[in-house]
């Protein structure tokens, strides 16, 4: 059994170290030749993933071909902006009975297609699925139990990759809600930034609080309107990973957010996270979605024009206290 990583960041090396240890050959594709290096080297990835030793299962190039050779599944560890663009490298190396197995986050801008959609358009000769839930590689590193989601429209495929990273600290459920599950991940990260931003300005726990249920109710509204079952939001990959992403400063978005809420601008607050922030382009993306198939986003919108706009962050919450007077209700 040979797994390929494409992408070398924290969480396909923690992942890539779970199945190493299960016995199976794991492969990491990754740009940055420093950190082929120090993997092959050092049984290390410190950029990403500090004070976790890799098994010596694990292994790095940064030859796409050499990493996709005899792969039985090959994980897509990538940036969401950069799927495409790594799915197109990688077909003429990919094996035609290669399961692909997504972990990014997002949908793609412009297109607003669902990552795996992207994915099937440009390998569509493999089955897809999607491997997502609540799980901060640097704990999945320390082997700290994490609980997550096995998604395909294949119910053979879900379950074959729930086997494949299964452990006793790793627990995997299935889900046949592709879009579901693609859907509160990608927007879980909005909140989870918007809920830094609220941290940043120096608000509380009730703050924080109606951050994430009324975000919880964003994340509903979208992903019905794109066609998933309401159930799945308020499981491991929507309620789950919401609260993760909000609450957790193991979070780039929660981090960004903190950061911006302080007085930051968007560009000083990624460069000092140092690494992908999704819930900026997804919010991007939602927000021309939502206005696109008038879906009810308020926070979104909220957090979109302080992202983009310079909005000062205490008006945008001002706003969205001062709203329209509404009755809850989740219909």
């Amino acid at each position: 059994m040979k797994v390929a990583f494409l992408g070398g960041g924290s969480f396909a090396t923690s992942l890539s170290n779970l199945i190493g240890k299960k016995g199976f050959e794991s492969t990491i594709w990754a740009r940055n030749k420093d950190v082929v290096n120090e993997i092959n080297n050092e049984r290390k990835n410190s950029k990403y993933l500090k004070d976790v030793e890799l098994n010596h299962n694990v292994n790095a190039t940064d030859d796409i071909k050499k990493a996709l050779k005899d792969a039985d599944y090959v994980v897509i560890a990538v940036a969401s902006h950069a799927i495409r663009e790594v799915c197109k490298k990688a077909k003429p190396f990919i094996e035609p009975d290669a399961r692909i197995i997504n972990v990014a986050k997002g949908i793609e801008e412009g297109t607003y297609k669902l990552l795996t959609d992207v994915i099937s358009e440009e390998l569509p000769h493999n089955k897809v699925g999607v491997l997502s839930g609540p799980s901060h590689a640097e704990e999945v590193g320390a082997e700290i139990p994490t609980t997550v989601v096995a998604a395909s429209e294949d119910r053979v495929l879900a379950r074959d990759i729930q086997e494949l990273f299964m452990t006793p600290y790793f627990r995997v459920y299935t889900n046949d809600d592709l879009v579901g599950v693609e859907i509160g991940g990608a927007v879980k990260n909005i909140i989870a930034f918007a809920a830094g931003v609220s941290d940043g300005i120096g608000y509380g726990d009730n703050a924080k609080a109606a951050l994430m249920t009324r975000g919880m109710s964003e994340i509903v509204r979208a992903g019905k309107a794109l066609g998933g079952d309401a159930e799945t939001f308020f499981g491991l990959t929507g309620m789950g990973d919401l609260i993760v992403t909000c609450t957790s400063m193991h979070s780039r978005n929660r981090r960004a957010g903190i950061l911006v809420g302080k007085g930051m601008s968007i560009e000083e607050a990624t460069k000092e996270v140092g690494m992908v922030v999704e819930g900026v382009k997804a919010c991007k993306a939602f927000y021309m979605l939502s206005e696109k198939k008038h879906i009810s986003m308020p926070i979104t919108h909220a957090l979109y024009h302080v992202i983009f706009s310079g909005k000062d962050p205490n008006d945008a919450v001002r706003e969205l206290m001062m709203r329209d007077k509404k009755s809850e209700h989740f219909k």
